[in-house]
């Protein structure tokens, strides 16, 4: 069974920076966007980020300028630079890996910004 393993979360306080990464070791990581989605408290699991195959990247209005998504194909890992880090962005942090045939899921990392 297919695996996405996240890392990197953990409390830190409003202004800070975490990096999340995600290893996907069972997959062809190449042929695969991949995606970083968030749940926070009460809330429906909603796209953060993602990261084409070419590697074009597109982000939620909610985190421009502050998160960065980026892949390593040989690795076959994919990070989440999180920056200036607000209350509103605690969550449990999920990675996804997806492609017409199929995705896969991680099972979630917790962020808490504490204020």
């Amino acid at each position: 069974q297919v695996q996405l393993v996240e890392s990197g979360g953990g409390v830190v306080q409003v202004g800070g920076s975490l990096r999340l990464s995600c290893a996907a070791p069972g997959i062809v990581f190449r042929t695969y966007a991949m995606e970083w989605y968030r749940q926070g408290p009460g809330k429906q699991r909603a796209l953060v980020a993602a990261v084409t195959t070419d590697g074009t990247t597109t982000y939620d209005d909610s985190v421009k300028g502050r998160f960065t998504i980026s892949r390593d194909n040989p690795k076959r890992m994919v990070y989440l630079q999180m920056n200036s880090l607000k209350p509103e962005d605690t969550a449990v942090y999920y990675c996804h890996a997806t492609k017409q045939r199929g995705d896969y899921w991680g099972q979630g990392t917790q962020v808490t910004v504490s204020s």
